[in-house]
């Protein structure tokens, strides 16, 4: 049996609007470059009519894995869980020791990490080092260039 996907009611949402967005609007209109393509002719040298159909496979295979995923999806109740440590679903402001810059990072399944806006995955170094940790507590992460010591500002939630 395949494992759980830990997602937020949100992230779900997100989800179900992509699949439907793939199924009604983009599925419609593959169906219909192929009615088109197919109309050209000799199907053995029409490359508009193959090029829509791998494009037919593909999106099918993005539906396909979408409804997989969403199959094993068990919400998670953000609302539930403490900000008194930094847990999943944790907003965690934190300064950089070295350099006094100050990030806030957000603790999500890997499935919604968004790193360019500073939503990281539980499973990154980052996010590992900070698990479990409090306001005031101090965190050496080791990355390829070193060490960055945080220290812990603020946690919340959303």
């Amino acid at each position: 049996m395949s494992e759980h996907i830990k997602m937020s009611r949100p992230a779900l949402v997100k989800l179900e609007a992509e699949l439907k967005r793939l199924k009604f609007e983009e599925r419609p209109k593959i169906v219909a470059e192929i009615k088109r393509t197919r109309e050209l002719g000799d199907l053995s040298e029409n490359a508009e009519y193959h090029a829509a159909k791998e494009a037919q496979r593909i999106l099918e295979a993005k539906i396909s894995d979408l409804e997989f995923k969403m199959s094993r999806v068990e919400l998670i109740d953000t609302d539930a869980i403490p900000s008194d440590k930094v847990y999943l679903y944790a907003k965690v402001l934190v300064k950089d020791l070295k350099d006094g810059e100050e990030i806030e990072y957000t603790i999500v399944p890997a499935e919604e990490a968004d790193v360019d806006n500073d939503i990281i995955s539980v499973q990154s170094p980052v996010a590992k080092a900070m698990l479990g940790k409090a306001v005031g507590d101090k965190v050496d992460i080791k990355v390829p260039i070193g060490t960055i010591t945080y220290e812990i500002l603020k946690i919340s939630r959303d």
